[in-house]
Order: structure tokens, then C-alpha cells, then sequence
């Protein structure tokens, strides 16, 4: 899949999301022609023990004290839109996304998978322009 620079910064963003929310890691991830999957993983923190505190960057990027696949998603999408538009590179989002929840290990290979071969079918994708 060749990227276009909105694309390329999409792709950059995603990697940041760990430095800006707290107990997140990532799994699979591809930018598409027009739209993007990944795979969030939210670590249950131990509530006793503080999170550290926010840089004025990570505060720009995220709701502080939300730690939500929502607000994440949100802060991720506004970085990419904000750099795009400095840039001058034109780009929009839907103003929503799709979620799931994944609830086994079977289920989350599945997704893996379909995230992973999702560019060599895109010839046979239905959203495809």
C-alpha cells in the first residue's frame, strides 16, 4: 500500500498514541485509501499507583484523565487532522468510528489477521473508489 501524505501521517500518529495515554498498547494496524484499522490494547492499571503526569504536548493530544477508546480515538484524529491542515495536505475524518470489543484469543487472531491482509484485498473491497 503506497501512502499519500495524509496517510503517512496517520501512520506516524498511530505509533505516538502509547507516549500520550496511559496503559495502552498496540496491536495490528494499517492506513487503507479511505480508512484506517487498528487494534488498541487497554492494560487495567493497578488503581493505587498514580499515572504519571502530563506533558503539555500529551495534554494537547488527549482529554487529560480520560483514558477511553473514545477520547484516545478523538485525540489521534484531531493530530492527524491538525497537522494535516498545517501542512496544507487535505484530509477528513467520518466523525465517527466503529469499536469492538475483543474477548478471546481466537477472536483477536481473527481480527489480526483481517487487519494484516486487509491491504492485498483491497481490490475486492466494497468502500473502494
Amino acid at each position: 500500500m503506497r501512502l499519500s501524505h495524509a496517510g503517512v501521517l496517520a501512520d506516524v500518529l498511530w505509533y505516538q498514541i502509547p507516549h500520550h495515554a496511559h496503559h495502552i498498547e498496540l496491536g495490528a494496524f494499517v492506513v487503507m485509501p479511505n480508512h484506517i484499522h487498528g487494534i488498541l490494547i487497554l492494560n487495567n492499571a493497578d488503581p493505587s499507583v498514580p499515572d504519571p503526569p502530563l506533558s503539555p504536548s500529551q495534554k494537547r493530544f488527549r482529554n487529560p484523565g480520560k483514558n477511553t477508546v473514545s477520547s484516545i480515538i478523538g485525540g489521534y484524529k484531531s493530530a492527524v487532522s491538525r497537522h494535516a491542515h498545517r501542512l496544507g495536505i487535505p484530509m477528513a475524518w467520518q466523525s465517527r468510528f466503529h469499536d469492538h470489543i475483543i474477548r478471546d484469543d481466537a477472536e483477536y487472531q481473527r481480527i489480526n489477521d483481517y487487519i494484516e491482509s486487509n491491504p492485498k484485498n483491497w481490490c475486492r473491497d466494497k468502500f473502494r473508489s
